[in-house]
């Protein structure tokens, strides 16, 4: 083959072409070869049996990334951000695939949009060819997209702590859930942080999955002096976020078995609870180790759709302390939420007792 000619991937029972197969998507590291766009969709098909667990009838994002992957290059947050060279990618791209299914969501602004929902592998590999590296399904399934289904918990290590201290709180967070009567599922994020995923019966509404990971946050920072829920970064200290914002309309996650463009090409991993006691390097889970692994071990997240829990427990435990906290930025201001004013620039006499902005300050 030529360098210029396009490969084929068996994905399922179907043939994927993917152009410019030789395109170096991540560099070589002193712990792991180079990384072409081939090599990438070829590790989507094969870790088909998780890939398709995390995103099977899932409204899904893409994190697209179609120069690779180099020190210096920038993801897009925002339709600001004309110089990125990655982007997230929310409505299907033109020249999908007649097999590509779609799924209708609303954004919190009340705009749709038709999004992908794989529901063969096929589909994650079409997007590897669009230089896809990581997929952001929403907690939602595509019979259902008003009611998640998950809730996510995502421990985000800040400046000054460690991973062993994530890992840590994560075995706290575990005894949490088991007191409450549920089961928790974990993976690594790619990076430092972990997220632990609790399926729950479909019949909340966003807000109130939002509150229940609120609630969790609060009972973890009584039990662990090392969690905060502070949401503005200057108020958290060497501790561990719970970013209950995850759980907010149109906030996703990196899927389990999705690439993270991080140099060697670390994956976010699903480990047994007794495995991420012992993991103290989390990007050892990469393209070249995490097939074998799926082989060999099965997905430690098997058994994830057997398992739905009732949120009644930590909703009573919002209930007992309703005290909103702030959404995300790009989120319409909601009742009863905090100024969207950093802490160190907040003027008190700018502001009423009900934290509205007096107006003509």
């Amino acid at each position: 083959m030529s360098k210029d000619e396009a490969a084929v991937v068996i994905a399922g029972e179907r043939e994927v072409r993917v152009s410019s197969p030789y395109r170096v998507i991540y560099e070589a590291t002193e712990s792991t070869p180079e990384v072409t766009k081939l090599m990438v969709a070829e590790y989507f098909a094969s870790v088909e049996d998780g890939l398709m667990r995390a995103l099977r009838e899932r409204p899904t994002a893409l994190e697209r990334w179609t120069a690779g992957v180099r020190p210096g290059m920038k993801l897009a947050t925002g339709p600001m951000d004309k110089d990125a060279d990655a982007f997230y990618q929310k409505r299907v791209p033109k020249g999908a695939p007649d097999y590509l299914e779609t799924a209708r969501i609303t954004f919190p602004s009340g705009r749709t949009a038709d999004e992908i929902c794989p529901t063969e592998i096929a589909v994650p590999v079409w997007c590897a060819q669009m230089g896809t590296l990581t997929f952001h399904p929403w907690p939602v399934r595509r019979a259902d997209v008003d009611h998640p289904d998950e809730l996510r918990i995502d421990l985000d290590p800040q400046p000054g702590t460690t991973f062993a201290d994530v890992v840590r709180v994560a075995g706290v967070a575990r005894e949490l859930l088991s007191d409450l009567g549920m089961r928790g599922f974990a993976k690594t994020s790619g990076n430092r942080g972990i997220h632990i995923y609790v399926r729950i019966s479909p019949e909340w509404e966003f807000a109130e999955v939002r509150h229940a990971a609120i609630a969790f946050g609060r009972e973890l920072e009584r039990r662990d002096d090392g969690v905060t829920t502070a949401w503005w970064k200057e108020e958290r200290g060497k501790r561990i976020f719970v970013d209950f914002n995850q759980n907010t309309r149109d906030r996703t996650i990196a899927s389990a078995y999705s690439l993270r463009p991080i140099p060697g090409a670390p994956v976010s991993t699903p480990v047994s609870w007794d495995e991420l006691a012992t993991v103290t390097e989390p990007r050892g889970f990469n393209l070249f180790t995490v097939p074998e692994r799926l082989v060999s071990d099965g997905d430690p997240w098997a058994e994830i759709d057997d398992v739905h829990h009732s949120l009644r427990p930590l909703l009573d435990l919002w209930e007992a302390n309703p005290v909103e906290l702030n959404f995300p930025p790009d989120h319409p201001k909601m009742p009863g939420e905090p100024p969207r004013v950093q802490p160190s620039k907040k003027v008190a006499a700018h502001w009423d007792e009900h934290g509205n902005r007096i107006e003509g300050t």
